[in-house]
């Protein structure tokens, strides 16, 4: 499956971050944001997490033109906030690909990979030792 498509007349865009996975649906319209079934503002009391959310739209100058429809799950608000960024991204370039590089320069469009390391056999965490005892 690709991370970008058109599905019933709206652009569709995969976004992840961490454990957080964003199905974005773009259309056009008047900039309803519904996250999960609930508003925008409801699913991100935080400002900064909505700024995050909405910098692809800001980088074009595209704000309240399109309708946005995401459902994300897994991971925290912060990584679904970057996770949802990253599917608005994807979504706008299927729209219109002369986008393409100033996403892509601004980093919107490169999936961050980092994942949180797993804790290893004999130790209390990732990289944590026990304490050392020498008698």
């Amino acid at each position: 499956m690709t991370h970008a498509k058109v599905i019933d007349g709206r652009h569709y865009g995969t976004g992840k971050r961490k454990n957080a996975i964003a199905r974005v649906f773009l259309s056009q319209g008047a900039g309803n944001v519904t996250i999960n079934g609930r508003t925008f503002e409801n699913y991100f009391p935080r400002e900064i997490l909505r700024i995050i959310a909405m910098q692809p739209f800001a980088l074009l100058n595209k704000q309240g033109q399109y309708d946005v429809q995401v459902n994300v799950n897994g991971g925290g608000v912060s990584s679904q906030a970057e996770a949802v960024r990253h599917g608005i991204a994807r979504a706008l370039v299927l729209m219109d690909e002369s986008t393409k590089p100033s996403l892509k320069k601004a980093g919107y469009l490169t999936r961050d990979a980092r994942k949180k390391e797993r804790k290893k056999p004999g130790q209390p965490g990732a990289r944590k030792k026990f304490q050392y005892s020498k008698r």
